[in-house]
């Protein structure tokens, strides 16, 4: 008898590797397991190992039933952002060595220029390895001076003596003509084939030199992690009996082949974070719901993103710490806010909550390694996560652990330990509504308005006090909330972005140019998911252009009908930037002309059919489900607090603040202020009283 076919989508986070399992019928199992940060596959193999014991087979028999393998991580983030990349060099046009130096005289809006503490941009690439060679492509892409091949050997001659583990390959308008940088790109694999080279007209086709030349930079600085990464895992997979499909979630929210990821490193930036809005408008659309705020609170860190009229915000505007990456990502806000990170007292005495983590190792005090007061610590010490049922009872809690490491910081703020706890957890509180404002009121968006999505470990227990905070009505937690990201990826369609630079204005557009543009992107994406096994009448092909007003600088992505390209199409488009321009800005002006700046195009598969169970329906009274109760904090007081056993809830179920739901692997808790409905697919949803 065959064996039913499985999928499974995994996030590896910074605290926690995620893992859901969807069988042949489309229900899905979750299981969690501790990262592990010096070989992350470590972790991932231990969850798989679990959902193997969960199905009563070993894990060469539960592999060999997986069809299709989704991966999330954030290695690349986390290489970028701990400055542990490779020793990274780069072959650029004699004279723009300095592009990275120079930037775009970017200053920082949110720091004092006076505030001695920061100091001054530094490039991935310090200016000794990055070297000018001879030769020059004009912006219309006509190659005026030849490359000398000569020079570019003995530079990279140079460079492997040298040590360098990676080379950036920039080169001026190389986005017009992408001929001499893959010569000069041969000439590093001939002459030193075990460094890690890449292309700029390959990271980002388009115009805009420092955009194209950081981005680059980026993905050579934490390509040689990332590959290193790849190729391990899939050997490992495939030891474990794995000969399915594995598949890599990018910035875009989008999927691929892990072949295809190798060496296009800087796309998995951002990689597991990008999956959960998916999986928020997947939610919003079963119950009805387009605006929505897609929160996810891990152990290491918090992301936002805006979902407005069902359509998830996209940027190539984006920044990860200092570096610009220009990529097409998902719009997020990002902050060093999650379960793990650390409380201290500052320079000035005051109480600061992050951005630095606990992580996995050591973990929160009172996972009994470490010392230092985290969040999960805060929560432990004022009741809202229980010390004995942490990841369905497999984890035990240590309370005294999480209360000794609140002294450290009580008695510089000559406070108990439980007025400690209270500002810890409103501190992070703060932080992360922050966030959501940045993302939404400071964008012209009334919160109010909006849903909230709350995912992460963290976010069902910090949500419903997040929404008092910002006046949100109604929030929603999934019965999968813990493994949000994992689950955005049954929501992700496998795909891939194109991109072309064209500079003109509507006016004086050449149609046929721009239509040979995109039927040339069209043809390299029909190339790409035929490795896929996907044919081209299962493909969806969306085009739009980046658009500004004459004389403006920032661009708004406008769609453009598909179809044979007229000139009735091009002025529609630039009828809907207006359109789009004023729903994001508030005004349009349209007196002035619009330019077309890059051409896009987004080409996706369906994903595979999947669905949330149902369950039992009860009565308005959870009684049934109540399982003890505890002594936690609301608003000041210590109440004795209803807690109620997840596993036991039923669909109509009513449950008043203040309460706690345990579920196996995450606490859901509901302030004075709300009251909890749970739907059919056992939703979560919190509503202002």
């Amino acid at each position: 008898m065959e064996s039913a076919k499985k999928r499974v989508c995994l996030d590896v986070g910074g605290t926690f590797t995620d893992c859901l399992v969807m069988d042949a019928s489309g229900d899905l199992t979750s299981f969690k397991s501790a990262t592990t940060p010096n070989d992350p596959s470590d972790g991932l193999l231990d969850t798989l190992k679990k959902a193997a014991a969960n199905f009563q087979q070993d894990i060469k028999d539960f592999m060999g039933d997986v069809e299709l393998l989704v991966h999330g991580t954030t290695l690349a983030t986390n290489t970028l952002i701990t400055g542990k990349g490779a020793k990274t060099a780069m072959i650029t046009t004699e004279g723009f060595r300095d592009i990275l130096e120079i930037r775009r005289g970017i200053k920082p809006l949110d720091i004092s220029l006076f505030n001695l503490f920061i100091p001054p941009n530094r490039p991935l690439i310090p200016r000794s390895r990055r070297i000018g060679v001879e030769e020059r492509t004009l912006f219309t892409g006509e190659i005026s001076v030849p490359l000398n091949e000569n020079e570019v050997a003995k530079i990279v001659t140079r460079f492997k003596k040298s040590g360098i583990e990676a080379i950036a390959v920039c080169f001026l308008h190389s986005y017009a003509n992408g001929t001499n940088e893959r010569r000069a790109a041969d000439i590093c694999k001939e002459v030193a084939p075990d460094i890690y080279v890449t292309t700029s007209h390959e990271t980002i086709q388009v115009w805009r030199e420092f955009e194209r030349f950081n981005t680059t930079a980026v993905g050579a600085y934490v390509g040689p992690a990332v590959a290193r990464y790849l190729v391990g895992l899939e050997a490992r997979l495939k030891d474990s009996g794995f000969e399915g499909t594995l598949l890599m979630m990018l910035a875009n929210g989008l999927v691929q082949r892990v072949d295809q990821c190798v060496n296009r490193g800087v796309h998995l930036l951002n990689s597991g974070p990008a999956a959960a809005p998916a999986g928020a408008a997947y939610l919003g659309g079963l119950l009805g719901k387009k605006d929505l705020v897609a929160v996810d609170m891990g152990g290491t860190s918090f992301e936002v993103c805006m979902i407005h009229n069902g359509e998830i915000m996209t940027t190539t505007e984006s920044w990860v710490g200092d570096q610009r990456i220009a990529i097409k990502m998902i719009d997020l806000e990002t902050a060093g806010a999650g379960g793990g990170s650390v409380a201290s007292i500052d320079s000035l005495g005051l109480l600061k909550v992050g951005p630095e983590s606990a992580a996995a190792d050591p973990g929160p005090a009172c996972y009994g390694k470490g010392k230092i007061p985290t969040v999960t610590d805060a929560d432990l010490v004022l009741g809202y996560i229980p010390d004995d049922y942490f990841l369905g009872g497999e984890m035990k809690l240590d309370v005294d652990h999480a209360n000794n490491s609140m002294k450290s910081i009580s008695k510089k703020m000559g406070v108990d330990k439980i007025k400690t706890a209270q500002a810890i957890f409103d501190s992070i509180n703060t932080t992360m509504a922050d966030e959501i404002t940045a993302i939404s009121t400071k964008r012209g968006h009334d919160i109010r308005e909006f849903v909230l999505v709350a995912g992460g470990g963290g976010g069902p227990i910090h949500a419903g006090f997040l929404a008092d905070y910002l006046d949100i009505p109604t929030v929603i937690i999934p019965p999968v909330a813990a493994l949000f990201s994992a689950f955005g990826m049954f929501a992700m369609d496998l795909g891939q972005d194109f991109a072309r630079s064209y500079i003109a204005r509507i006016e004086s557009a050449n149609i046929r140019d721009i239509a040979n543009l995109y039927k040339e992107m069209e043809s390299e994406a029909f190339e790409t998911f035929a490795v896929h096994g996907v044919s081209k009448k299962d493909i969806t092909l969306q085009r739009t252009a980046d658009m500004r007003y004459i004389g403006q600088f920032m661009e708004v992505e406008t769609e453009l009908q598909n179809g044979t390209l007229t000139k009735k199409i091009l002025h529609a488009g630039a009828e809907a930037f207006s359109k789009k321009h004023e729903a994001l800005y508030t005004f349009s002006m349209p007196w002035k002309g619009v330019e077309i700046l890059t051409l896009r195009l987004k080409a996706s598969a369906d994903k595979a059919p999947f669905h949330l169970p149902k369950i039992k329906r009860g009565k308005a009274n959870p009684s049934a489900a109540l399982k003890r109760k505890r002594m936690a904090w609301f608003q000041g007081k210590r109440l004795k607090t209803p807690v109620y056993d997840g596993a036991l809830v039923r669909a109509g179920n009513k449950i008043p603040g203040p309460a706690i739901i345990e579920e196996s692997t995450t606490t859901v808790v509901i302030p004075e202020s709300y009251t909890c409905r749970v739907d059919g697919h056992k939703n979560y949803i919190l509503t202002r009283n």
